[in-house]
């Protein structure tokens, strides 16, 4: 049975401006042994090719095409519910081209669906007029619902999810979040390696969006202490990753990698 990997980023394979000590080596090792990957990150900021670019300045051999975003899955998502829909979307860059290439229309009036991404100078008029749309009937979409993001320095800013509590706060409506831990991002994922399930290996750093997106599925989850989530913070959990690792570095080794490989998780859900 072929395996391949869905790897979170921040935290997994770097922190900050640096590659995490093994992280480099790890990647190598699954482009030469053909294990196919797929790197996910719920910031909907940067397209694929800005953060394929990100990641070859820190050393990895990757291309566009390794790189899943939050927003590729909302544009996916949108289109096959609407096709050429329109949209009034806070965000940035990444969004922006994702639904563009979808077909998607951005307009200030009466849109299909108002959307809400990552961004860095949401102003509070966009958000009033977001506000006023999914009163009228827009539906509210939200590409992740992280409630802070890193910045590094040990210093966090609003995510996504501050802003969509706001508005459904302020509307009585509840946004549908496409990122991850949603089914919908992890499916995608998984099918655009062309892999099952019980194929699938999930490395992330985060239990509340990597490991239950991925362990809801049925996926094989492997959770490193090099990021988000500590040990000590194991028990406020009723749920639990197959393996816990220190970092991406452990799986150099071949004991561990090939015991991650050869997991056999008891529950698969039927129809993915």
């Amino acid at each position: 049975m072929k395996k391949g990997f869905l790897i979170d980023m921040d935290g997994v394979i770097y922190r900050g401006k640096e590659p995490i000590p093994g992280a480099v080596e790890f990647i190598d090792k699954l482009r030469s042994e053909n294990y196919p990957f797929l790197f996910l990150t719920n910031n909907s900021q940067r397209t694929s090719r800005d953060v394929c670019y990100k990641l070859r300045q820190l050393g990895f051999n990757v291309d566009d095409e390794d790189i899943f975003t939050c927003g590729m899955a909302t544009a996916r998502f949108l289109a096959s519910k609407k096709a050429l829909g329109t949209a009034y979307v806070i965000g940035e860059g990444g969004l922006l081209n994702e639904l563009h290439k979808v077909g998607y229309s951005i307009v200030d009036d009466n849109p299909d669906y108002v959307i809400i991404g990552e961004g860095r100078t949401i102003m509070l008029e966009s958000v009033d007029k977001a506000i006023n749309m999914v009163m009228n009937g827009s539906k509210l979409i939200a590409t992740n619902l992280d409630p802070n993001c890193p910045v590094g320095n040990g210093k966090y800013r609003a995510g996504c999810g501050a802003f969509v509590a706001m508005l459904e706060f302020a509307t009585g409506k509840q946004a549908f979040s496409v990122g991850k831990p949603s089914p919908v991002m992890m499916r995608m994922a998984r099918k655009t390696l062309q892999l099952t399930t019980a194929e699938t290996i999930m490395i992330g750093d985060t239990m509340s969006t990597d490991i239950l997106g991925a362990g809801s599925m049925g996926f094989t989850t492997v959770l490193t202490l090099s990021g988000v989530t500590k040990e000590k913070h194991l028990t406020q959990y009723a749920y639990s990753p197959d393996f816990i690792i220190k970092s991406v570095n452990d799986l150099l080794g071949e004991e561990l990698f090939n015991s991650v490989l050869n997991r056999q998780n008891e529950y698969v859900p039927s129809g993915v």
